[in-house]
């Protein structure tokens, strides 16, 4: 599982933005979080690559695709409490996939604001913190779907943001085929 690094004081994105380049970091609440060595399995990528494709191909061939997007980590997600400037927000993260439906948000340095859908393959040294603390984190900022999916399992947690936050997921196998509410005229399969 990814450790906090010992700092004494609560960080931001402008010191994020000094970070090592070969060095790959999540800030949560102003809490730095390494993320871990050794790189993600072969078969964590392979689920990457095809969910991307699939999104891809269809965003490439969509009305709306000109303005929806697919990106993978690393990407930087700034998540702000509320208007404060860049330099100040306290949340940047990079999840496996994150499909943004309002253009308006992106800039050079990534995204701001929350993601329409989120997508985490989960692996052991990330899989509590996804599961925990992220699908919170993603919940209190408003990301409309979070999905979590568990290759050695094979199973899809579908979490969608309701009135009451996201409730108890949708547990599927990953078989078959099944939409996103962010997209649902896109079928993965």
């Amino acid at each position: 599982m990814a450790q906090p690094a010992y700092k004494p004081s609560r960080f931001t994105y402008a010191d994020y933005c000094t970070w090592p380049d070969e060095e790959r970091w999540e800030l949560i609440d102003g809490e730095p979080y390494a993320m871990l060595s050794p790189a993600p399995t072969r078969t964590h990528q392979e689920v990457v690559v095809e969910l991307v494709r699939q999104i891809g191909n269809f965003l490439q061939g969509d009305l709306q695709g000109d303005r929806r997007r697919v990106y993978i980590a690393p990407f930087d997600i700034r998540l702000p409490y509320r208007d404060e400037a860049d330099a100040t927000v306290e949340t940047v993260v990079q999840p496996d996939i994150a499909v943004i439906c309002d253009p308006s948000k992106l800039d050079e340095k990534g995204y701001r604001g929350a993601p329409d859908w989120i997508i985490e393959i989960l692996s052991p040294t990330s899989a509590a913190k996804d599961q925990i603390r992220i699908r919170a984190l993603y919940e209190r900022h408003g990301v409309r779907e979070y999905w979590l999916v568990h290759p050695t399992d094979r199973v899809l947690f579908m979490y969608r943001l309701g009135t009451d936050g996201y409730g108890k997921p949708d547990i599927l196998p990953t078989v078959g085929s099944c939409t996103p509410a962010a997209i649902p005229d896109l079928v993965i399969d």
